[in-house]
């Protein structure tokens, strides 16, 4: 007579790892959802990227065109502008809101970037001893040692102003910081009882970092997306603020660019500098109290310090 099967028994490997899988995310969601100010900061952030993808429903891109404004040159905040208009007197609003797309677009990919270029060369540089971790590591000490300001503004004006190339040029002036702390994640990883014992058993190297050492630092990698996110949509707005941002594309940064070279601030035109500036310090706020309460979900140890 057999013995009676459970219904753990009957799962497959993979089945009861996407369980675990879905029972760490559901209580991940939980610890999140007590974390009063990433709330906050997840509810305004889902509130621009609905600004973003509704931007067509919200306002007719005809009002990004110069040669179909109706409005006057600064024109005050009306019941027809409710955001009053720019120097060519198109609808700040409507400049605003397609602004918006620009500056989200250009912050996640040059995120996607960096993340991707950081995390890389942490990991390679972390498993790897000899001079080939060596290498990696004083190149991203260069590269962490140089100012980004200028080293930016040198890259954006050999590659020109495009938007994948402001894009470029942020994530990859900005990857050294996630590059250092998934390669002290890796060193740490690196010396764990079960990767030893998976070295043992004749796992290559590939598979170690595939299967065991990625899987562990990917939860670091995703609490710091959210944090280089909002650094990167701050870089994008002071290059477009710089001049060199896509010229044929309205962003934050464009705007405020524009509300400096027509005067706006000493001509007391608030509505044209101010709407922008107030949408930039809103997303990089957003992103940075979702970050830090990603951090505590996923690190015990800063739980209950708030």
């Amino acid at each position: 007579m057999s013995a009676p099967t459970t219904p753990a028994a009957d799962l497959s490997a993979r089945d009861l790892a996407r369980q675990r899988r879905r029972a760490s995310f559901s209580r991940g969601w939980a610890e999140f959802r007590r974390h009063r100010a990433g709330m906050v900061g997840l509810v305004v952030m889902l509130l621009f990227v609905a600004v973003a993808l509704g931007a067509p429903l919200l306002a007719s891109s005809d009002g990004l065109s110069v040669t179909k404004a109706t409005g006057g040159v600064l024109e005050s905040p009306s019941t027809h502008y409710w955001l009053g208009t720019d120097e060519n007197g198109r609808s700040v609003l409507t400049l605003l809101i397609w602004g918006s797309r620009i500056s989200l677009f250009v912050g996640l990919m040059a995120t996607l970037i960096s993340m991707v270029i950081g995390t890389l060369i942490g990991l390679l540089s972390g498993y790897f001893t000899g001079w080939a971790g060596a290498a990696l590591y004083r190149v991203t000490e260069w590269f962490l040692v140089i100012p980004f300001l200028p080293l930016a503004i040198v890259l954006a004006t050999v590659l020109g102003r495009s938007l994948f190339n402001i894009a470029l040029v942020i994530g990859v002036t900005t990857w050294p910081a996630t590059a250092l702390l998934i390669r002290a994640q890796t060193l740490s990883i690196k010396e764990r009882p079960y990767l030893e014992r998976a070295r043992v058993l004749g796992a290559g190297r590939a598979h170690q970092i595939g299967r065991h050492i990625l899987p562990n630092v990917m939860p670091m990698v995703f609490a710091n997306t959210t944090l280089t996110v909002a650094g990167a949509i701050l870089s994008e707005t002071t290059l477009s603020f710089l001049g060199l941002g896509d010229p044929t594309r309205v962003s934050w940064g464009s705007m405020l660019d524009s509300a400096y070279n027509v005067g706006a601030i000493t001509t007391g035109s608030w509505w044209f500098f101010l709407p922008p500036g107030i949408c930039v310090v809103l997303v990089v706020l957003a992103f940075t109290l979702i970050g830090r309460a990603l951090e505590e979900v996923l690190d015990p140890r800063l739980r209950g310090r708030r």
